[in-house]
């Protein structure tokens, strides 16, 4: 049990220092510091720095799942839903400073090993289209229920969508402005809000 939480307590911390300083400025000897480890506590869990990002990254988006997408299965709308996910995302993730302190950690793993890294980025890509694909479930549905218009570019609302919560996050890790993240936000949720009334006008 003890070594479990080790274990979690490695790539917990870890988690932070990424959103903070990002892979490549995080060295190994930073982490067993804050670990409160050794290098034999270390290399038990993991064979290499390579390995315990992947771990990590499962962790980052295993929490990103639970706050963000949090409740929306109870929700019926799929507007609704998107409401949903944009106040999940404001509030349970970009707030949440414990577990992201620098920020989005996808944000900052994506910029820095881009270049340098292909291989790991490639992973964090990974969960951008899956997040998008899952917007582009949603608003599907909500075409199909009479919420937007028949006619929606449903891709180009779900990249809009997905460029908007990306931008609010760079901003909001800029200068962690509690007013221009809750403009972005309502802006995104506004603009939903407006597609939802064309529609309802169209079939009137």
């Amino acid at each position: 049990m003890a070594s479990k939480s080790l274990k979690e307590t490695i790539i917990h911390e870890t988690i932070k220092l990424y959103s903070l300083k990002g892979f490549e400025s995080t060295g190994i000897n930073e982490i067993i510091e804050v670990a409160n480890t050794s290098k034999g506590g270390f290399y038990n869990y993991f064979a290499s720095k390579d390995e315990l990002f992947y771990e990590v990254l499962a962790e980052a988006q295993k929490l990103w799942r639970e706050r963000v997408l949090g409740g929306i299965r109870e929700i019926d709308s799929p507007i609704e839903r998107l409401f949903q996910i944009l106040k999940n995302y404001k509030e349970r993730y970009l707030k949440d400073f414990e577990n992201f302190p620098g920020g989005c950690i996808f944000i900052t793993l994506s910029v820095e090993l881009d270049d340098f890294r292909p291989d790991l980025v490639t992973e964090v890509k990974r969960g951008y289209y899956g997040y998008k694909n899952l917007l582009k479930n949603i608003i599907t549905e909500g075409v199909e229920r009479g919420e937007f218009e028949e006619d929606l570019n449903i891709s180009e609302l779900a990249n809009f969508l997905f460029i908007g919560m990306l931008g609010a996050s760079v901003h909001y890790g800029v200068d962690k402005s509690h007013v221009i993240l809750e403009e972005s936000i309502n802006s995104l949720i506004n603009y939903l809000i407006i597609l939802n009334i064309k529609s309802k006008e169209e079939k009137s």
